[in-house]
């Protein structure tokens, strides 16, 4: 376990060294531009209390301060945007959360619920940032207690509200299958902020990482407010028709094992589909045009369809009754 550790990252937002973005800086270009969320539980540990239940997809839309989506124990949010995200000098996005500061909690410590970030250049394919939590594990971090920020590194949510966390992809070159000039999605997934075994999730050093937990009310999890843009290329448009009649799903709703058509015409393509809890439980390439495809799923539950040809982007919901 993690005991007496000395801090060594940037500290919180308002103190010297930081490298929290205000949401007003003008660094900030442009904001994600759609939203798929896949909820968690409110207690991965008790299930019967359900999902997080606060916000919704539309709520992280745009610039931050508008609202929140709750993730949930584990859950996961996968953000798009109108133009590809692009490796600039210096921090290239942001994320923001809505943590906060109050005289209940320790000096030097907010209220902070934590996620791990992922890109795509792809919408298939995801890298993670390398995060680290050197926060204590000897003692859970109760759902009111503070964290210091200044232990947390690639972690989004270590700043309080208002505020960005940022993101350099110029960490992630040569990751083979990244293109860290055309990132089209990012992955925003929730930290289980669990000690238990059972439970926990670890950071890229195998640490657990500590955080408020169990958080089991509606608003459970990490509160996504917003992505802003720092670094993009307006020269390349992403179409996103993740709203659009362009992809037909029939029948939908179906059946477990029911074969489900997938049309209309397809160019090569890269074809996903994930659980709700952001698991891909099946990907294929599609290397010919065709005027359809057909999928079967062995388990009823709801699915996120993406297919990704070139910079276009489809997705779709399917859900799969008994």
């Amino acid at each position: 376990m993690l005991t007496n550790v000395n801090a060594q990252f940037a500290p919180q937002a308002g103190t010297a060294g930081t490298t929290a973005i205000h949401k007003d800086s003008s660094a900030f270009k442009a904001w994600a531009t759609a939203c798929t969320l896949q909820l968690g539980w409110q207690n991965i540990a008790d299930t019967t209390l359900g999902k997080a239940q606060v916000g919704d997809a539309s709520y992280v839309i745009g610039k931050a301060g508008s609202g929140v989506a709750s993730l949930g124990d584990g859950g996961v949010a996968i953000l798009r945007f109108e133009h590809p995200i692009i490796n600039g000098e210096g921090y290239d996005f942001a994320v923001f959360e809505n943590g906060f500061i109050d005289q209940t909690l320790a000096p030097g410590t907010a209220f902070l619920e934590i996620a791990f970030v992922e890109v795509s250049s792809d919408g298939v394919n995801f890298t993670r940032f390398p995060a680290t939590c050197l926060t204590d594990t000897a003692t859970q971090i109760a759902p009111y207690q503070g964290t210091v920020a200044a232990n947390l590194n690639n972690l989004a949510g270590k700043y309080i509200g208002n505020f960005g966390t940022p993101f350099d992809l110029e960490e992630l070159d040569s990751i083979e299958g990244l293109n860290i000039n055309y990132i089209t999605h990012v992955k925003i997934i929730d930290v289980v902020g669990s000690i238990q075994n059972a439970y926990a999730t670890r950071d890229a050093h195998g640490n657990k990482v500590n955080d408020p937990w169990p958080t089991d009310f509606a608003s459970s999890g990490f509160d996504l407010d917003a992505v802003g843009v720092i670094h993009h290329d307006i020269t390349q448009s992403l179409k996103d028709f993740s709203h659009s009649q362009a992809l037909s799903v029939f029948p939908n709703p179906a059946a477990v094992n029911e074969a489900v058509f997938i049309g209309n015409s397809f160019p090569p393509s890269q074809i996903a589909l994930y659980d709700l809890l952001g698991n891909k439980t099946t990907s294929f390439t599609v290397t010919t045009v065709t005027n359809g495809i057909e999928l079967r799923m062995s388990e009823t539950g709801m699915y996120q369809l993406v297919v990704q040809s070139n910079e276009n982007v489809f997705s779709k919901r399917i859900v799969i009754t008994n």
